[in-house]
């Protein structure tokens, strides 16, 4: 028997496919066979989403280091669930995870940091850390802090939960030049959600995930001049599939894929670039 998505839900965001659905949407969601989902924890720098399994799928988002996913499926060496920090729902490699049994006590409040095999900056490189990462911290030694039964990392680029940047669009701008990844959500490649997602992360915000979800969730609508007037530092800026973030009255910075990095430029001149690529003017303006 055919199992067709309830129009109800977003994909993107309900572990529900095939008639399997998580076992939070009995009573929900009609579904064959209720499941409950096993936390997992990702174990790697990044792991990458997609909406198939296998080395070749399109990457939709990504989970970063520390944060857990809860698993509804197993498909070869790739688990199907959905990641517990913005509720985005995919495939993953099984070989990303760990179990789950390090409470995070902290994040990385840094672009991106190192993981030391010892408490010295000449001891091997165990692993690199993109921001919000999240890890456990178990002792701290001179400068540095152990996390996660992994090695150590400088304890002045983690940050507890009491302690957040203050300004997202500075964040937003320790990402300027990453390359553009599709999908991504790591200091090393963004994409421009990811780079909204991730500079209000860091500020102790929530966010979700997707270009639609931001534009219809955060904050509140903004009426602006036909000449762009009225905008200022932190108002975000949608496209059909697209979103920047002003710096200023008249400047945007956002990951784009015809700079193909993190880019500042005028937005007038973006939005003349995007209309005559046929992607339109923008549809909203948003002040989170």
């Amino acid at each position: 028997m055919a199992h067709e998505r309830d129009p109800r839900f977003d994909p993107r965001l309900t572990p529900y496919k095939d008639g399997v659905a998580e076992i939070a949407l009995q009573g929900v969601i009609t579904a064959a066979r209720y499941v409950v989902g096993e936390l997992l924890t990702c174990n790697v720098t990044s792991a990458a989403m997609s909406d198939e399994p296998g080395a070749h799928a399109e990457q939709s988002s990504q989970l970063l280091f520390g944060e857990r996913f809860k698993v509804i499926e197993r498909k070869h060496d790739y688990v199907w669930g959905q990641s517990m920090r913005d509720g985005y729902v995919g495939y993953v490699h099984a070989g990303a995870f760990t179990p789950d049994w390090h409470l995070p006590t902290h994040f990385v409040s840094t672009l991106r940091t190192f993981v030391f095999a010892d408490t010295s900056i000449k001891s091997p490189i165990k692993k690199i850390l993109s921001l919000n990462s999240l890890v456990s911290v178990t002792r701290e030694e001179g400068r540095f802090s152990f996390i996660n039964d992994l090695g150590w990392v400088y304890t002045a680029h983690l940050s507890g939960f009491d302690r957040f940047a203050g300004d997202y669009v500075e964040v937003a701008e320790t990402f300027l030049h990453a390359p553009y990844q599709w999908g991504g959500r790591e200091s090393i490649g963004v994409d421009c959600s990811g780079l909204v997602q991730q500079a209000l992360y860091a500020t102790g915000r929530s966010c979700p995930r997707d270009t639609y979800m931001q534009a219809a969730e955060l904050g509140d609508v903004i009426e602006i001049g036909a000449d762009f007037s009225g905008l200022q530092r932190g108002d975000l800026v949608f496209w059909k599939g697209h979103v920047a973030i002003m710096m200023d009255a008249d400047t945007i910075i956002h990951a784009n894929a015809f700079h193909m990095k993190t880019a500042i430029e005028p937005l007038k001149e973006a939005v003349a670039r995007i209309e005559a690529s046929g992607n339109g003017l923008p549809t909203v303006f948003r002040r989170p």
